[in-house]
């Protein structure tokens, strides 16, 4: 009988739509550096993979955003896209395709709760869908993809495309100031950079977000400080 682990694993491979003929490859891409520099192996852990995922995965999300939405504008589809790969979004992609029980961390980092971070799980979905592509192709990455996010970006289409223009309009409306937004903090290596902004209105923090760039986060933050209005008038 399969462990349960090997059972994770194969139903990793089913919803990929490939069994992996380099196992090694997959192994790579759910290792984390906690883990490859505990084996003494810093190259083994899944940083490169993660960055052709990356890569990879805007691609994909382009064109999927480009086919849903054949009327928006450079600036919608770049928010939709910026909606589809942030840190949120991946990582809850990794959760449903079981990677927070799969992802390979070292002692201190899993005592940390290293399982449940969401920049840890969407490097980890990164780096999957870059062992992907270099086993199986472009084609094949993009159909995982299709299948992982294509619904939501479909679903996005009739949605607010720009909660910053949204925001924006609806303090003019009511007389109040602009919003204004703070970068809080930015973390990660060149290629994966995560940024943390906050929005205020008046002396009044109502929003925050973290974006794989300022302008994403600012549309989370964005999104955010509307839903906080609408509680404020129930």
């Amino acid at each position: 009988m399969a462990r349960p682990s090997e059972r994770r694993l194969e139903a990793l491979c089913e919803r990929l739509g490939h069994r992996f003929a380099r196992p090694e490859l997959l192994r790579q891409a759910l290792t984390h550096r906690s883990r490859a520099n505990e084996d003494g192996e810093p190259d083994a852990c899944n940083e490169r993979l993660e960055f052709l995922g990356d890569a990879v995965l805007s691609l994909v999300v382009a064109e999927l955003a480009m086919s849903s939405r054949p009327s928006a504008s450079e600036g919608e589809l770049t928010h939709a896209r910026a909606d589809a790969v942030n840190g949120k979004a991946l990582a809850d992609h990794a959760r449903a395709l079981g990677l927070d029980e799969l992802v390979r961390l070292g002692r201190g980092e899993a005592r940390q709760g290293g399982r449940e971070k969401d920049s840890i799980l969407a490097n980890v979905f990164e780096a999957v869908v870059g062992a992907l592509y270099l086993e199986a192709g472009l084609e094949a990455a993009r159909e995982f993809l299709e299948r992982e996010l294509g619904a939501g970006l479909a679903d996005r289409e009739n949605g607010p495309r720009d909660a910053k223009t949204e925001l924006q309009q609806r303090l003019h409306a009511e007389g109040l100031a602009a919003p204004v937004y703070a970068t809080l903090a930015e973390s990660g290596p060149p290629h994966a950079r995560e940024f943390s902004v906050a929005v205020s209105i008046g002396e009044r923090v109502c929003g925050r977000g973290v974006g794989p760039s300022k302008q994403a986060a600012e549309q989370i933050a964005a999104r955010e400080a509307l839903v906080a209005l609408v509680g404020d008038r129930d």
